[in-house]
């Protein structure tokens, strides 16, 4: 069948390539030359691939306020607690059975804040799931059917062999209209600034990719899945021929980490802060484009630092493997996973030297010390731990942040209302550095009565007074 599916991308696309340009290339043109060429289908690697792409269907209680809360009429017959309304809500999307167990690979946002969740094979059984493992950053789910039966596969390849050009095609359940293939070719790779997250390293495709095939296969010729679908460039909401997909090695690593049992993806500590390369700069250090990504911080100790790399270098390739931007940086290194060690191509002054990055989870020096403020404060409800680069990556921070950070907000507590939130990092009190969650709560016992409070947010640094 492969030896079929060649012969139809040669017999599709060879004559685009071999027409001359000029006046010539309308006398170019040619017809099938045999009976066979005439048929030649995607419908042979359709069949063997489509049901190992299912549907996902998500759904969430929400509740919703009383519209008669806070009406002394209505609280005189029902009282403070006002009856509140519940609504169902339901999202659509696609996801690839990856392992015969009913191991399931779809987005992130596709099961968010879901309460229920259930995949629909193509044949029409449909079955339960739980999640296995998520990660925002990433925008990944793994799902896994609560059931004993054994489930087709679609096996994952190697999408940095991918190459533009390549056919490829697209299944999913576009606009909840069941099962939809698509063809077209990758368009570009190594897409950043796609979506709003952490992690840009797409594939672009011109495959048709709308509302509903987040999560599903796109694969290439040989069956096998080349990455997620997971967005669509577009402002009306339809497919424009502009669709997104995360790479299947990426896929891979975050898979074996759920396979693994873990409750939260880790990536790997480099210590260090990139941006992205200017001409301007590349023309000061002597390259040739503007490619790679700039070491803007190294932290002391880190294993950026212990490599021997210095702010002002430029990484412009990760075991060989050009560099485009700082989010590719990111994803050679994710990919290569942790506990291994990557050879970087760093360039600076017009020459090239290679180091080697020991890829480790980020540590944590320090105990946490989860402690939860009470008593009569500006930060009673707060949930506060100590900083270190391992809670500064759970809370999705700068890995480099210190002190002490506000990791949750009890809702409807006093911290709530008076506009503390996540991430807060508390700074300092009446003038008095707080640097471990024991003096916060020591401090606050204290009740000075007046409180002057500095806090971080977002790198951005804010002075409260309370009283």
């Amino acid at each position: 069948m492969q030896g079929l599916l060649k012969r139809a991308s040669i017999s599709l696309f060879a004559l685009v390539v071999a027409l001359p340009f000029g006046a010539d290339a309308q006398d170019a043109k040619a017809v099938p030359q045999s009976q066979a060429e005439l048929q030649l289908s995607f419908a042979p690697l359709v069949k063997q691939t489509s049901g190992a792409v299912v549907n996902v269907y998500a759904e969430k209680i929400i509740q919703r306020q009383s519209p008669f809360a806070g009406d002394p009429f209505f609280e005189q017959f029902f009282g403070q607690q006002m009856p509140n309304r519940t609504e169902k809500q339901s999202s659509l999307g696609s996801g690839v059975i990856v392992e015969a167990n009913g191991t399931v690979v779809t987005n992130n946002h596709v099961i968010e804040g879901a309460d229920d969740i259930k995949v629909a094979l193509s044949d029409g059984r449909e079955f339960p799931c739980k999640v296995v493992l998520r990660d925002d950053r990433l925008d990944l789910a793994v799902l896994r059917i609560e059931t004993k039966a054994s489930f087709p596969t679609l096996a994952i390849g190697n999408s940095d062999a991918v190459e533009v050009g390549d056919l490829v095609l697209a299944i999913g359940n576009p606009f909840g209209v069941g099962q939809t293939v698509t063809s077209g070719i990758v368009s570009a790779l190594a897409r950043n600034q796609v979506v709003k997250n952490e992690f840009g390293f797409f594939i672009q495709t011109d495959a048709s990719i709308n509302p509903g095939n987040s999560g599903g296969a796109l694969m290439n010729m040989k069956g096998e899945l080349i990455g997620i679908n997971t967005a669509i460039f577009s402002r009306g909401g339809g497919s424009n021929g502009i669709g997104f997909a995360i790479p299947a090695n990426l896929v891979k690593v975050f898979l074996a980490s759920a396979d693994a049992g873990v409750k939260s993806f880790e990536r790997p500590y480099v210590g260090a802060t990139f941006d992205a390369v200017t001409s301007e700069v590349a023309e000061a250090l002597g390259l040739d484009k503007a490619r790679g990504a700039l070491i803007v911080k190294v932290t002391d100790g880190g294993p950026a630092s212990k490599a021997g790399l210095r702010a002002g270098e430029i990484v412009t390739a990760v075991n060989g493997v050009p560099v485009e931007h700082p989010d590719a940086l990111l994803y050679r290194l994710t990919t290569a996973g942790l506990g291994s060690s990557v050879n970087l191509t760093v360039a600076e002054n017009g020459g090239e030297q290679q180091v080697a990055l020991k890829l480790d989870r980020a540590p944590e020096p320090s105990p946490r010390d989860q402690r939860t403020i009470g008593g009569r404060t500006p930060f009673t409800g707060t949930v506060v731990e100590n900083l270190s680069p391992r809670v500064a990556d759970e809370l999705r921070m700068p890995t480099e942040s210190t002190g002490v950070v506000v990791a949750d907000v009890k809702d409807g507590s006093p911290a709530a209302r008076l506009g503390f939130e996540p991430k807060d990092i508390i700074v300092s009190i009446n003038g008095a550095p707080v640097q471990t969650t024991e003096e916060l709560e020591q401090m606050a016992d204290a009740d000075p009565g007046f409180w002057r409070v500095e806090i971080e947010r977002e790198g951005q640094r804010i002075r409260q007074f309370f009283r």
